[in-house]
């Protein structure tokens, strides 16, 4: 349960949980060609501000938790690569064999024990581990909204600050003066029937490598091969608050659930390195493969809490693009997950 104390500013807080969005996870390192923010807005200072703003929002930090996305399940799977995977990428795992995944779904709240169905857990997010051969492993980290509510680093911060602010006037003067954070606050985001109805896009643009040595830039896409299905206001309200779990269980008894993996091309004029605005519909995409997932994780709760999903865990054949916002989600997610690590979250926080 949610401790009523843990509500700071609690109006401001309930229309902020429903707007915020952060992807479930970040990277380790940051792009070779990636640079810093201007003086005194180094990009480790701007992710201690996101994780501090949202420790506001949320009432946190939760001991154990991340500060985004704390509720969550995790599942075991199998991914099959297409045949037109080849035509992009020579990365090892999306044109080879079969390869086992781990993949975590979370409701988008940094609060531990928020109901499925409450405002505060949408959207939704969707991070994926692929366990190669060697032992190593390479993360692909999407989420439900097509875009992002900031276009820089700063941006975002100032963002998620605004939301954990007590003074409303704060939130309204970052959304007059921003168009991205106006959108994603104005764009509806609907409860789905079900993790498995959901669909998934990624925020930044990664550069795609055939063995060719040709080179594309494109974003990912998780389509649900159950269809896309969200649930009316009234439906919302009639589920139970752990609905996704249970209703997961369900689907996986019946066969596995299936997620088709996606990249969408750029085109001429898509910008490579602001992804708050989505590009065209028309753009072209390439099938990678097909998830396979096929029951719940063993120790489950251990390992999410251990576990870090990271955009920029890549392989050869997949790079980043120059976006900032990859540096700024690595750095915050790294703090949140070297935190949750310890006891006391305060103090880790700190170091």
């Amino acid at each position: 349960m949610i401790r009523t104390d843990d509500r700071k500013s609690g109006d401001t807080l309930r229309r902020a949980a429903g707007c915020i969005v952060l992807a479930a996870a970040i990277g380790i390192a940051a792009p070779a060609s990636a640079q810093k923010s201007p003086a005194g807005s180094g990009q480790t200072e701007i992710a201690r501000g996101i994780v501090d703003g949202l420790d506001k929002v949320f009432g946190g930090p939760y001991a154990g938790h991340r500060a985004a996305h704390a509720q969550g399940i995790l599942l075991d799977g199998m991914f099959r690569p297409s045949g037109h995977a080849a035509s992009l990428t020579r990365a090892e795992h999306l044109t080879g064999s079969d390869v086992p995944v781990l993949v975590r779904f979370s409701d988008f709240a940094g609060m531990p024990e928020v109901p499925d169905h409450d405002g505060a857990a949408n959207p939704k997010g969707m991070a994926i581990k692929f366990l190669l051969p060697d032992g190593g492993s390479t993360d692909i980290v999407v989420h439900s909204f097509d875009g992002f509510a900031a276009q820089t680093p700063a941006e975002f911060r100032d963002f998620v600050q605004a939301l954990g602010s007590k003074d409303p006037q704060v939130l309204a003067d970052h959304l007059a003066a921003h168009p991205a954070a106006r959108r994603f606050v104005d764009t509806p985001k609907p409860a789905p029937v079900s993790y498995a109805t959901e669909a998934f896009f990624g925020v930044n643009a990664f550069a795609f490598t055939n063995a060719a040595g040709e080179s594309r830039f494109g974003k990912y896409r998780l389509v649900p091969e159950a269809g896309v299905a969200h649930l009316s206001e009234a439906e919302t309200k009639e589920r139970d608050a752990d609905y996704l779990s249970r209703d997961m269980a369900q689907r996986m008894q019946d066969g596995p659930v299936r997620f088709r993996l996606l990249v969408q091309l750029a085109g001429e004029g898509d910008s490579l390195t602001r992804a708050a605005f989505p590009w065209p519909k028309d753009r072209e995409e390439v099938e990678l493969g097909t998830f396979f997932l096929t029951g719940f994780a063993e120790n489950a709760a251990a390992r999410q809490r251990d576990l870090l999903f990271t955009p920029l865990s890549l392989v050869g054949g997949i790079a980043p693009s120059d976006d900032p916002m990859l540096i700024s989600r690595t750095r915050s997610y790294r703090l949140s997950h070297d935190r949750r690590r310890t006891r006391d979250p305060v103090v880790a926080d700190s170091q």
